[in-house]
């Protein structure tokens, strides 16, 4: 399948400032159909060809999870934000947002409910009148933070009330309008179709693009006009860093922090019409010969969180080798209060991204589904 179509059906192209997203019915309709795709497709061994290895830690790492949802829900302070690096930025408190949904809670309802409506609104608060989505706190500039909060509210367009659905549909076509416009500012050829850490930068990382592409495809399903050649440009700019005789993938070049960023580069692929390709083949190849060298990189909860999902994305071998050393290996890992310690950015970003990277057999979040069809002519 190409990327053209992957991108779903031609659509009369605008400029990034004038998306709109679609009426709030359409827009339901879209998330019910995926959540009942979900539901009668889901099971560890079915479609992605997992085999039982989840069933196998199923007790154990809904536990788990349960616990680190506890964790940060202690961890939260009055005015919305959390402890350690970068815990007032929108950035960690979308990731917090995405692994409630990634489990299949959704906003105002049950335990966990209205922890989930307080990322939404944390995320829209803090929403410029330009559509930049940023608290601060984000490091050496706004657009990792921007992207991950683009994503995370186009994730939960369709599943609020009436008043913050009116606000969502006021910024989510702002938002992503940045995004597309960071993407074309003039670059070098080999930055090209990439993001960084400004809305204006002429350089390009691979990190910070793999969230601009996330979330210019959930902006996509939920049916705003991003254009065909965002999304293939993107991938372009991918493919560009990847050895392709090892088949590994880096930052800024083709070696930079690989045991981290190839996981990252294997599920853009993956998600963006390049399922089972030989270059996601060779990532895979490559993840499964290196994965136990994650646990000594600088970014290992980052790197574990895109393994997980790439792997999956593959299938068969893939995720059957990477979940039956992650589960056994992290579960270990996990403090007597129920948080992850990420060596770096510390507890709350270690607990987030490890349940978003535990619970990906569930497949609640649309953006990692491959099914297309809400994108076909009808």
């Amino acid at each position: 399948m190409g990327i053209t179509a992957i991108a779903g059906r031609s659509q009369t192209q605008r400029r990034p400032a004038s998306i709109c997203s679609l009426p709030k019915l359409r827009k339901i309709l879209m998330k019910l159909t995926l959540l009942l795709l979900t539901l009668l497709s889901f099971s560890p061994a079915q479609s992605q060809d997992t085999g039982d290895v989840y069933k196998k830690y199923e007790t154990d790492v809904s536990k788990s999870v349960n616990r680190g949802f506890e964790y940060l829900l202690s961890a939260e302070q009055k005015d919305g934000t959390f402890p350690e690096s970068h815990g007032r930025s929108t950035g960690i408190s979308s990731l917090i947002g995405m692994a409630f949904l990634a489990k299949g809670h959704t906003p105002g309802n049950g335990r966990y409910g209205e922890a989930l409506n307080r990322r939404i609104d944390f995320a829209l608060q803090n929403a410029r009148g330009d559509g930049l989505i940023d608290s601060g706190d984000h490091g050496n500039g706004p657009m990792y933070a921007h992207n991950i909060s683009t994503l995370f509210v186009s994730e939960v367009s369709g599943m609020v009330d009436e008043a913050r659905q009116k606000e969502i549909d006021a910024i989510l076509p702002k938002a992503t309008g940045i995004i597309l416009r960071a993407q074309a500012v003039k670059k070098e050829q080999r930055h090209q179709g990439g993001w960084r850490y400004h809305p204006n930068s002429t350089d390009s990382d691979l990190s910070c693009s793999g969230w601009a592409l996330m979330a210019l495809r959930s902006a996509r399903l939920n049916g705003a006009p991003v254009p065909p050649k965002a999304i293939e440009d993107a991938v372009l700019y991918v493919l560009r860093h990847q050895e392709t005789k090892m088949g590994h993938f880096g930052y800024m070049d083709e070696h930079q922090h690989k045991e981290s960023l190839t996981g990252a580069a294997l599920l853009s692929l993956e998600v963006c019409g390049r399922h089972g390709s030989k270059e996601s083949l060779l990532a895979g190849d490559w993840i499964l010969e290196n994965f136990i060298r994650l646990p000594r990189a600088e970014f290992e909860y980052y790197g574990n969180y895109y393994n997980a999902q790439g792997t999956f994305q593959l299938g068969g071998k893939y995720w059957k080798a990477y979940a039956s050393w992650m589960y056994p290996h992290y579960l270990e890992e996990q403090d007597k209060d129920g948080a992850w310690k990420d060596s770096r950015f510390g507890k709350t970003y270690g607990t987030a991204m490890m349940i978003l990277a535990f619970t990906v057999p569930a497949r609640q979040l649309p953006i990692y589904q491959r099914d297309e069809r809400i994108d076909e002519e009808q």
